[in-house]
Order: structure tokens, then sequence, then C-alpha cells
């Protein structure tokens, strides 16, 4: 039968493939619709099987809240170029998926996979229908949630960094502001904690090991040594956990004091970040 172009464009709209992948396809299947659909996920599968080894390094970061500023999601979606990654057709496509995992808050990226992406694919799927039509390997690498009394969202210019920080209480715009100028603050600064207490024992053995070998080499005798790294372990502390953090914008005060100065009682009760980098 004869392929038109409105069939062509159809197909196009659909799957977001080339037009010549459309026609082809349509040639193919004697312009059976939804057998071209196939055809072109297939052509995904096998796409994605070629380049499964490929580093995909490049992507785009996203992170966004439900309406009403009680749950937040950050997704990091990879390919394998800076081309495709600032190609507006695929930042819509990793918008489409933050949507849907906003609706549906998925625990970790299998969850977010194995949902539905429309009414015939999942979003596993739909990223592999989707590698045919690039030519890239793409890859979920990151998904995070947090849900609180309010979250922020921040996504650094760029989209290749993203944070959510969830505050304790909800006060309108004024805690908003806060809550962004702390989630702009975890993306500078990127801290490893939200506070001492929920620093690993492993980092804080490490820690003081280091910091005791670096006063015995020093020259400090072994008594005195092992208050030299306490001291040193308190230090690295209040340089790589958020509410103990210098506050980037006053450093004068730490990132609890700035907060508690906002609203009396406010404070983070977790965040989020996710880089490419």
């Amino acid at each position: 039968m004869a392929i038109t172009a409105a069939d062509v464009n159809k197909l196009r709209q659909q799957t977001g493939a080339g037009m010549m992948d459309c026609k082809k396809a349509l040639v193919e299947t004697d312009g059976d619709f939804e057998a071209a659909v196939d055809v072109l996920r297939k052509k995904g599968q096998k796409v994605a099987a070629k380049r499964g080894d490929n580093e995909a390094k490049e992507g785009v970061i996203f992170a966004q809240t439900t309406n009403d500023g009680k749950s937040g999601v950050v997704l990091k979606l990879n390919c394998e170029t800076d081309f495709v990654a600032k190609n507006d057709d695929f930042r819509s496509f990793v918008q489409s998926i933050v949507d849907i995992a906003i609706s549906n808050m998925p625990a970790n990226a299998d969850a977010l996979l194995a949902l539905a992406y429309d009414d015939k694919l999942s979003v596993s799927e739909k990223i592999t229908e989707q590698i045919g039509v690039i030519g890239e390997k793409l890859e979920i690498s990151g998904l995070a949630t947090v849900k609180a009394d309010k979250v922020v969202a921040y996504n650094h210019p760029g989209n290749q960094l993203a944070s959510l920080v969830g505050l304790n209480m909800d006060g309108g715009d004024e805690l908003a502001e806060a809550g962004r100028q702390v989630a702009m603050q975890v993306a500078a600064m990127n801290p490893i904690a939200l506070n001492k207490d929920q620093v690993d024992a492993e980092t804080i053995s490490r820690e003081l090991e280091v910091g005791k070998e670096l006063a015995i080499q020093e020259g400090k005798p072994a008594e005195m040594a092992e208050k030299i790294a306490q001291g040193r372990l308190n230090k690295f502390f209040k340089e790589n956990t958020l509410l103990s953090q210098s506050f980037v914008r006053d450093n004068k005060q730490t990132v609890e004091q700035f907060l508690n100065s906002t609203q009396n009682g406010l404070t983070v009760i977790e965040y989020q970040r996710l880089s490419l980098s």
C-alpha cells in the first residue's frame, strides 16, 4: 500500500524516530502502524545491545517537587555525548520521566523503570525505544526522593547538578527561600552528612587515624596526638556536615544558625544531591 507523509509523521510523533526510519518501518510492515512501532522498538533493542558496553558519562539531572511541596525527586539520566545531553528533545524526554517519578514516588530506579510510561510501554521499554531513536546508550544512574513538611529543589544551570532539601516546617515564601539557599549550599559544598551523628563509623575511624598519624609525623607525643586527632575530626565535621558548615552567603554563621535565624527551630531533616562528576 502507498505510505503517505501523514502516516510517516504520525509514527514519528509517537516514537520520536527519524523520518526515514519511520518510512522504512511502515514499508516493511505494509502500512501496519502498530507493527511499525514494534519494528522501531526492536531496532532500539538491537542498538541497546550493541552499545551496552559503551560509557554513558554525559546526561542531565533534574530536581522537581510535587505541587504541594511535600515531596521531591532528583533524577539523573545518562547518555554518551554532550551533544545529546543539550538536545531539547532529549531534555523533554528526561522531563517526562521525572513527571512519572513525581506522580509515583518510586523507591528506587528499578521501581521507576517498571512503571508505565504510557498505555503501551514501561519506562524501561521507552528508554530502549529512545536508544534506537538517538543511537546512544541511555541509562538512569541516579534517583533520589525526599519527603518533608517542605521540600525545595535546586537545579544548577546546565542541569549537571541538582539537589533537594527537606525542611521540618512550612512557612510560606521566606522559608521556601531559606530552603533554596540551603539547597544551593548542598550543591556547592557537597556535604557528606546532615550532621556529625550521621557520619558513618568507618569515616570517623579513618579521619582519627589520619589525624593521629599526621600529628606523630609532626613530632607530637602519642598522648598529645590523640587529642590533636580529635580536634582535627571536629574540624572535619564542621567542614563536611551540612548543618555545621559555614553558610556560603554569610560565613560568620553556620547553616544551622542561618536556618534558626530565619525561623526559630527551622532545620533540615533530609537532603539529596546528584551530579554528573
